[in-house]
């Protein structure tokens, strides 16, 4: 049956930024839009359907979270102040200690947060992606995934030096990362009625060969899909990529035909004008992560790589998913670096976490924007709260004051997978109890494991609940 939301502040994020105050947008029963305008006219062209009421409400587009990991939730409330690298010299990660059921919870735990926030689409990342796919796909939400491959022989994150060499790389590391990477396309690609899609996803400039940046693009390629990695993410890196090989980490991509309109990067917070202009050239898509960027005491020049001629999302990395504040943040950061108070507008930001991050990830032609004939992935917040009255210019107001809190419900392909503020395919307080339990077991166990490695702060004596 087709449902019509009636009464709403309907915005668009289309080509003319379209807000429809009293508006309606009817969702069909194949789980696309079938018409969004005045609520008066939708009715009347919908006179059997189930309404909904949006009286007090505005109806969004769903958010694209286009770069995260969402197990790094395991360590929420501690990395965000040691610096990247870290300067928390553990010789492994205590997410080496969880099982394979136990990254699920914390993986779930990410996409609960996300999903309250108002995001439809994830871009996820990680080793061993495969391992807790299919706890994502219940949610109810879409999935990127990307399988990270590197073929460096140490780990350049936690060793905190840089590159020396070409010696550095072994093929054999590479061909087990490939074998990987194409394992989970075929395990997951296209499954979850259409709503899980996997990219190559090489991991970092300063951890993969040439040889890993030909074949990756290549993998992709072949399939059809996209291929991701982290760019000059942090000083480390751009260093190590000098060393290694005697050019700016965008240099190293570029020389090894990396670089292309499929191609998603993250972070870019340490980049020269030549390297805006390459990605630019290349038609690269960025995923600006603002608010980690913001905790790392950085910025990525947005504006400039789009003036430049790259496509512009935003994503939440590491151990918060919130998208409501990584797009205020982006907002907020944007200004500073550039000491303008004008611009980018909210409007423009807003249209970075929807339909251009529905661009950079090959799908603005089915999603990212409330448009007839689009797959009706959304999201309705409330306006009346103390924080959003008066509502008048309904995006500024949320770009500059909504809360995740203010979400209400999401809706993906047609389907409420969160309605009334409760999440429907999710046993929340569960998750919830048992991510509490894991982080205090796991992070326990790490400082009891290596007792000689000093944590900087103290932690809790145990789970709060």
């Amino acid at each position: 049956m087709t449902t019509v939301i009636r009464g709403a502040t309907i915005v668009t994020c289309d080509a003319d930024q379209r807000v429809i105050h009293n508006g309606g947008i009817a969702i069909g029963d194949d789980g696309l839009i079938a018409a969004v305008g005045r609520s008066d006219e939708v009715e009347r062209a919908y006179p059997n359907a189930e309404t909904v009421s949006g009286r007090g409400k505005a109806v969004l587009p769903g958010f694209f979270n286009c770069h995260t990991h969402l197990t790094a939730t395991l360590s929420r409330g501690i990395l965000e102040d040691l610096g990247f690298p870290t300067i928390l010299r553990y010789p492994e990660q205590a997410a080496a200690l969880l099982s394979a059921e136990e990254m699920q919870v914390i993986a779930v735990l990410g996409a609960i947060e996300g999903i309250r926030s108002g995001t439809t689409t994830f871009f996820e990342q990680g080793r061993g992606v495969s391992t807790y796919a299919a706890q994502l796909a219940a949610t109810g939400a879409r999935f990127v995934l990307g399988e990270s491959m590197q073929d460096v022989t140490f780990n350049v994150i936690r060793a905190g030096s840089p590159l020396t060499a070409a010696s550095d790389f072994s093929r054999e590391t590479a061909e087990q990362a490939w074998q990987r990477a194409v394992d989970a396309y075929e395990s997951w690609h296209g499954k979850a009625d259409g709503r899980l899609t996997v990219y190559f996803a090489p991991s970092t400039a300063d951890s993969v060969s040439p040889i890993m940046l030909r074949r990756s693009r290549e993998l992709a390629e072949e399939r059809g899909v996209g291929y991701t990695i982290h760019l000059s993410q942090s000083k480390q890196e751009v260093a190590g990529v000098m060393a290694a090989w005697g050019v700016l980490p965008t240099h190293y991509l570029e020389t090894h035909e990396f670089l292309g309109p499929r191609l998603v990067v993250a972070h870019c917070r340490y980049i020269d004008e030549s390297e805006v202009q390459a990605l630019g050239r290349h038609g690269v898509g960025v995923s600006n992560n603002p608010a980690i960027a913001a905790r790392r005491g950085a910025a990525a020049p947005a504006l400039d790589l789009e003036e430049a001629g790259c496509g512009i999302g935003i994503g939440t990395d590491n151990m918060a998913e919130d998208m409501v504040e990584a797009v205020r943040t982006g907002y907020f950061a944007e200004r500073v670096r550039r000491n303008d108070e004008f611009k980018p507008t909210p409007e423009h930001v807003l249209a970075w976490g929807t339909i251009g991050g529905a661009r950079i990830m090959g799908m603005d032609n089915t999603l990212g924007s409330l448009e007839a004939g689009k797959q009706a992935d959304l999201f309705v917040t409330d306006l009346r709260r103390a924080h959003m009255v008066p509502v008048l210019r309904p995006v500024s107001d949320f770009v500059n004051n909504a809360q995740a809190a203010d979400v209400e419900a999401v809706m993906v392909a047609g389907e409420w997978i969160m309605r009334d503020r409760t999440l429907l395919h999710v046993d929340e307080e569960d998750i919830l109890t048992r991510a509490e339990e894991i982080a205090h077991r796991a992070w326990r166990q790490l400082r009891e494991k290596h007792p000689t490695v000093q944590m900087p702060f103290p932690l809790a004596e145990g789970p709060a609940f």
